[in-house]
């Protein structure tokens, strides 16, 4: 009775969680197929918390027991920030790390900046790598080429960076153009607006204006695919996570929605991706008007079967999973601190009425960068960042030894919030950043797309993410635009919509409305 009571609460847990829609799946996966899959799920998450690395010297917050840490597990899924503080609380003054029980494996928690500071310069023990394959099962749910050669990062660190500049206009035409066809406000009429799915739009077109170009970028079925991808994706590796790696393959084929998304994703680019091949097989690398967006920095640098369309669909999904990411939290901040939209819309106007729309604008905005960087301390999207996988036995300076295999990462908030490192850390202060960056000789560590230990947003180290400089740019030109040509609020008397939290990951609140006016420039 306990194996079938367990099997039925992670199946349950499951569909709760990931949005996974078992109605879509065939009539012949009777009751008792989900009933035999559960089972094997939850033997599976019990052995693996039960047989991982020996970690009885790291102290644990929440039960160690094996059924206690199953539970545990649980609680993490729903309350992860409420257990990573209490740890960080308890072993921060010691410098001690401490571990966590998930549902399907044991994560140690580094309290101290000592330790924080050696993880992310261990990049030759830590791989940042396995611990997203880990977490989104890539092999099983993109494919192992998409795994084990990762030669997209090095596009986006080199080819997306450099071409920021010149990519401006086209960044900018298409926020312009995204926020008027969708949002569509009339006259001085306040308009509802549901921020979350409007903004994942609004962000996924200009991403991939600079992804895939005009016209594929507009096109509404591309648009809900990422999305929707999105969501896939993550459901897809909790699902394949908890099976043993022989049933990962099978798993991953038929009980997930990823291999859809991959077909459909064919479908859509698949006519872009011939198009381009056959330029170039005919003229190489260079043509009379050769796109200048991502699809073609990776046909560029694919060689033999990375130039098929199901490998190059694979990983453009893949890439349009990271870059979908929250301007919702910032809209949210500013609707419900509304004082603060004058200094943003003055800042902006000064700026932009000497540069432009450019580079060089943006990079002048010191309090809309400092309003967002404010945003990702406060809240951002993880309670959790820097995960790494121990791929050997690795001993901290102090002696702390992290066996080989074990998962590792750091309380993100709670160093954010931490008295030590920022006043009143519990007080959002837009323009903290800002004071700071006037107050400092090293101005630059002040910026968005600086890490340290106590501003993980972006990571930390070598493996911080490459493409922050492009998802910083964009986010603040959609917020320079909107204080520009908006008038934003809550419904009356609304406060902040509380964030949603599953595990570690944290979500804008997707039912929270935001009030929209076109701006009157008399005003």
């Amino acid at each position: 009775m306990l194996g079938f009571g367990l099997a039925k609460k992670s199946m349950s847990l499951l569909r709760t969680l990931t949005t996974f829609h078992l109605q879509d799946l065939p009539a012949s996966i009777s009751g008792v197929t989900y009933g035999a899959i559960g089972l094997v799920a939850a033997i599976t998450l019990i052995l693996k918390l039960s047989q991982g690395p020996n970690l009885d010297a790291i102290p644990t917050v929440g039960s160690s027991s094996w059924l206690g840490s199953w539970w545990a597990g649980f609680k993490y899924l729903t309350s992860a920030q409420s257990v990573l503080q209490e740890g960080y609380e308890k072993y921060k003054s010691r410098g001690a790390p401490f571990k966590v029980a998930e549902l399907n494996r044991w994560t140690v928690i580094l309290s101290s900046r000592e330790h924080v500071e050696e993880l992310a310069r261990a990049t030759n023990v830590f791989s940042l790598l396995d611990a997203i394959n880990d977490e989104i099962q890539i092999e099983y749910l993109l494919g192992r080429e998409v795994y084990q050669n990762p030669y997209h990062i090095a596009v986006i660190r080199l080819h997306l960076t450099r071409n920021i500049e010149a990519l401006y206009p086209e960044i900018r035409d298409e926020i312009v153009t995204s926020f008027r066809e969708l949002l569509d406000p009339k006259a001085n009429e306040w308009k509802y607006v549901p921020a979350l799915s409007i903004i994942q739009k609004i962000a996924c077109r200009t991403s991939n204006r600079v992804f895939v170009g005009l016209p594929l970028c507009r096109d509404p079925d591309w648009i809900e695919l990422n999305i929707r991808c999105t969501v896939d994706m993550i459901a897809g590796g909790v699902i394949t996570g908890v099976f043993p790696k022989f049933m990962r393959p099978l798993v991953a084929r038929l009980f997930t929605k990823v291999p859809q998304c991959i077909k459909r994703g064919m479908k859509l680019l698949g006519p872009t991706i011939k198009e381009r091949q056959k330029y170039l097989d005919e003229y190489g690398s260079e043509w009379d008007d050769k796109p200048n967006d991502f699809l073609s920095w990776l046909m560029d640098e694919a060689e033999g079967p990375e130039l098929t369309v199901k490998r190059l669909t694979s990983r453009m999904l893949f890439c349009n999973f990271a870059a979908v990411h929250g301007f919702t939290q910032a809209l949210f901040y500013l609707a419900a601190n509304r004082q603060y939209i004058q200094p943003l819309r003055e800042e902006v106007e000064g700026i932009v009425e000497k540069e432009g729309w450019s580079k060089v604008a943006v990079s002048k905005m010191r309090k809309v960068d400092s309003f967002l960087k404010e945003c990702l301390r406060f809240e951002g999207m993880s309670t959790a960042s820097l995960s790494r996988k121990a791929l050997k036995d690795f001993t901290f300076s102090d002696g702390t030894f992290i066996p080989k295999g074990t998962m590792v990462s750091a309380p993100t908030l709670s160093l954010q919030h931490d008295e030590s490192f920022y006043d009143n850390p519990d007080v959002f202060v837009p323009f903290r950043f800002a004071e700071m960056h006037d107050e400092d000789d090293n101005r630059s560590k002040h910026q968005c797309t600086s890490t340290s230990v106590e501003y993980l947003a972006f990571g930390h180290g070598k493996h911080a993410c490459s493409g922050r400089f492009f998802a910083a740019s964009e986010l603040k030109l959609m917020l320079a635009h909107v204080v520009v040509m908006y008038d934003v609020k809550l419904e009356d008397n609304a406060t902040y919509p509380p964030s949603w939290h599953i595990g570690t990951f944290i979500s804008a609140n997707p039912s929270a409305k935001v009030m929209f006016r076109n701006r009157n420039r008399a005003d």
